[in-house]
Protein backbone atom coordinates (compact mmCIF):
# COMPACT_ATOMS: atom_id res chain seq x y z
CA UNK A 1 0.00 0.00 0.00
CA UNK A 2 2.73 2.47 0.26
CA UNK A 3 4.10 2.32 -3.16
CA UNK A 4 0.42 3.59 -4.12
CA UNK A 5 0.44 6.38 -1.61
CA UNK A 6 3.94 7.53 -2.98
CA UNK A 7 2.85 7.08 -6.36
CA UNK A 8 -0.12 9.35 -6.00
CA UNK A 9 2.33 12.14 -3.89
CA UNK A 10 4.60 11.88 -6.89
CA UNK A 11 1.44 12.62 -9.40
CA UNK A 12 0.32 15.33 -7.03
CA UNK A 13 3.44 17.05 -6.08
CA UNK A 14 3.53 18.17 -10.37
CA UNK A 15 0.71 20.29 -11.71
CA UNK A 16 2.65 20.49 -15.40
CA UNK A 17 0.74 17.58 -16.87
CA UNK A 18 -2.37 19.04 -15.93
CA UNK A 19 -2.33 21.97 -17.92
CA UNK A 20 -2.04 20.47 -21.12
CA UNK A 21 -4.16 17.80 -23.45
CA UNK A 22 -2.73 14.40 -23.37
CA UNK A 23 -2.09 14.99 -27.22
CA UNK A 24 -0.43 18.16 -26.34
CA UNK A 25 1.57 16.39 -24.00
CA UNK A 26 2.35 13.52 -26.77
CA UNK A 27 3.63 16.65 -28.84
CA UNK A 28 6.29 17.90 -26.73
CA UNK A 29 7.11 14.52 -25.89
CA UNK A 30 8.36 13.95 -29.52
CA UNK A 31 9.85 17.49 -30.02
CA UNK A 32 11.67 16.33 -26.61
CA UNK A 33 12.82 12.90 -28.32
CA UNK A 34 14.24 14.89 -31.69
CA UNK A 35 15.96 17.36 -29.12
CA UNK A 36 17.43 14.72 -26.93
CA UNK A 37 20.02 13.64 -29.67
CA UNK A 38 22.39 11.60 -27.33
CA UNK A 39 19.26 9.79 -25.71
CA UNK A 40 20.20 10.50 -22.31
CA UNK A 41 17.01 11.83 -20.93
CA UNK A 42 18.19 15.43 -20.50
CA UNK A 43 18.74 18.20 -23.45
CA UNK A 44 22.11 19.87 -22.66
CA UNK A 45 24.18 22.40 -24.74
CA UNK A 46 25.13 19.41 -26.92
CA UNK A 47 21.87 18.35 -28.04
CA UNK A 48 21.04 22.12 -28.67
CA UNK A 49 23.61 22.54 -30.78
CA UNK A 50 22.96 19.26 -32.76
CA UNK A 51 19.05 20.20 -32.75
CA UNK A 52 20.41 23.67 -34.57
CA UNK A 53 22.42 21.99 -36.83
CA UNK A 54 19.57 19.77 -37.77
CA UNK A 55 17.75 22.32 -39.04
CA UNK A 56 20.19 24.48 -40.61
CA UNK A 57 21.75 26.76 -37.95
CA UNK A 58 25.56 25.61 -37.67
CA UNK A 59 27.03 29.07 -36.32
CA UNK A 60 25.22 28.83 -32.82
CA UNK A 61 27.64 30.37 -29.89
CA UNK A 62 28.33 28.72 -26.71
CA UNK A 63 27.07 31.86 -24.85
CA UNK A 64 23.35 31.81 -26.61
CA UNK A 65 23.40 28.08 -25.95
CA UNK A 66 24.57 28.27 -22.22
CA UNK A 67 22.05 31.18 -22.06
CA UNK A 68 19.08 28.90 -23.52
CA UNK A 69 20.18 25.79 -20.82
CA UNK A 70 20.45 28.48 -17.62
CA UNK A 71 16.57 29.02 -18.08
CA UNK A 72 15.91 25.89 -16.72
CA UNK A 73 15.75 25.08 -12.92
CA UNK A 74 18.16 22.52 -13.49
CA UNK A 75 18.69 19.62 -15.63
CA UNK A 76 16.41 19.46 -18.53
CA UNK A 77 14.33 16.01 -18.43
CA UNK A 78 11.33 15.65 -19.91
CA UNK A 79 9.34 16.84 -16.93
CA UNK A 80 11.52 19.97 -16.65
CA UNK A 81 10.83 20.85 -20.40
CA UNK A 82 7.28 20.46 -19.96
CA UNK A 83 7.04 23.14 -17.29
CA UNK A 84 8.97 25.49 -19.41
CA UNK A 85 6.29 25.19 -22.15
CA UNK A 86 3.81 25.22 -19.88
CA UNK A 87 5.40 28.66 -18.05
CA UNK A 88 6.25 30.17 -21.90
CA UNK A 89 2.94 29.61 -23.41
CA UNK A 90 0.27 29.94 -20.40
CA UNK A 91 2.88 33.37 -19.29
CA UNK A 92 0.45 35.69 -20.55
CA UNK A 93 -0.34 38.46 -18.51
CA UNK A 94 -4.15 38.93 -17.42
CA UNK A 95 -6.64 40.63 -20.51
CA UNK A 96 -6.98 43.76 -17.59
CA UNK A 97 -3.28 44.28 -17.23
CA UNK A 98 -2.76 44.21 -21.02
CA UNK A 99 -5.31 46.92 -21.43
CA UNK A 100 -4.61 48.63 -18.75
CA UNK A 101 -0.76 48.68 -20.60
CA UNK A 102 -2.32 50.34 -24.20
CA UNK A 103 -4.02 52.35 -22.11
CA UNK A 104 -1.25 54.55 -21.12
CA UNK A 105 -0.75 55.42 -25.50
CA UNK A 106 -5.13 56.21 -25.34
CA UNK A 107 -5.54 58.80 -23.25
CA UNK A 108 -9.04 59.40 -24.14
CA UNK A 109 -10.17 56.24 -24.16
CA UNK A 110 -11.35 55.37 -27.38
CA UNK A 111 -10.08 51.39 -27.40
CA UNK A 112 -7.84 52.16 -30.54
CA UNK A 113 -4.36 53.70 -30.89
CA UNK A 114 -2.56 55.12 -34.07
CA UNK A 115 -0.57 52.02 -35.69
CA UNK A 116 2.45 54.37 -36.37
CA UNK A 117 2.64 55.44 -33.22
CA UNK A 118 2.14 52.32 -31.36
CA UNK A 119 5.12 50.88 -34.41
CA UNK A 120 7.21 53.77 -33.13
CA UNK A 121 6.89 52.76 -29.28
CA UNK A 122 7.50 49.39 -29.46
CA UNK A 123 10.24 49.49 -31.91
CA UNK A 124 12.34 52.53 -29.82
CA UNK A 125 10.89 51.79 -26.10
CA UNK A 126 11.89 49.18 -23.41
CA UNK A 127 12.12 45.40 -25.48
CA UNK A 128 12.19 46.40 -29.12
CA UNK A 129 10.16 45.31 -31.70
CA UNK A 130 12.06 44.31 -35.17
CA UNK A 131 10.70 45.37 -38.20
CA UNK A 132 9.77 41.85 -38.93
CA UNK A 133 8.12 41.25 -35.44
CA UNK A 134 6.20 44.25 -36.09
CA UNK A 135 5.02 43.30 -39.59
CA UNK A 136 3.78 40.01 -38.07
CA UNK A 137 1.38 42.03 -35.76
CA UNK A 138 -0.03 43.90 -38.27
CA UNK A 139 -0.08 40.98 -40.40
CA UNK A 140 -2.56 39.04 -37.73
CA UNK A 141 -4.32 42.23 -36.04
CA UNK A 142 -4.35 44.87 -39.13
CA UNK A 143 -5.36 48.61 -38.59
CA UNK A 144 -8.71 49.68 -39.58
CA UNK A 145 -8.81 52.17 -42.74
CA UNK A 146 -8.16 55.37 -40.41
CA UNK A 147 -4.56 53.88 -39.61
CA UNK A 148 -5.82 52.76 -35.75
CA UNK A 149 -5.09 49.43 -34.33
CA UNK A 150 -7.88 48.04 -32.27
CA UNK A 151 -6.30 47.27 -28.96
CA UNK A 152 -9.06 46.20 -27.14
CA UNK A 153 -9.40 43.50 -29.86
CA UNK A 154 -5.89 42.69 -30.07
CA UNK A 155 -5.67 42.37 -25.98
CA UNK A 156 -8.66 39.47 -25.81
CA UNK A 157 -7.02 37.44 -28.59
CA UNK A 158 -3.89 37.22 -27.02
CA UNK A 159 -5.65 36.45 -23.81
CA UNK A 160 -8.24 34.33 -25.38
CA UNK A 161 -7.09 33.08 -28.87
CA UNK A 162 -9.01 33.14 -32.02
CA UNK A 163 -12.49 32.02 -31.67
CA UNK A 164 -11.87 30.44 -28.12
CA UNK A 165 -8.75 28.41 -29.63
CA UNK A 166 -5.76 29.18 -28.34
CA UNK A 167 -3.14 31.11 -29.60
CA UNK A 168 -0.22 28.70 -30.02
CA UNK A 169 -0.24 29.17 -33.95
CA UNK A 170 -0.73 32.69 -34.14
CA UNK A 171 2.19 34.32 -34.97
CA UNK A 172 2.50 37.53 -32.47
CA UNK A 173 1.95 34.67 -29.84
CA UNK A 174 4.72 33.18 -31.26
CA UNK A 175 6.76 36.06 -31.10
CA UNK A 176 5.73 36.33 -27.28
CA UNK A 177 7.12 33.25 -26.12
CA UNK A 178 10.04 33.85 -28.34
CA UNK A 179 10.93 36.59 -26.65
CA UNK A 180 9.90 34.80 -23.15
CA UNK A 181 8.61 37.59 -21.55
CA UNK A 182 5.40 39.39 -20.76
CA UNK A 183 3.17 40.75 -23.00
CA UNK A 184 3.00 44.28 -20.98
CA UNK A 185 6.74 44.21 -20.45
CA UNK A 186 7.13 44.91 -24.36
CA UNK A 187 4.62 47.85 -24.10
Amino acid sequence: MAPKKAKKKIEGGSNVFSMFEQTQIQEFKEAFTIMDQNRDGFIDKADLRDTFAALGRLNVKNEELEDMVKEAPGPINFTVFLTMFGEKLKGTDPEETILNAFKIFDPEGKGRIKADYIKEMLMTQADRFSQEEINQMFAAFPPDVSGNLDYKNLCYVITHGFGGRELEGNVLNSALIKRGRNSTRML
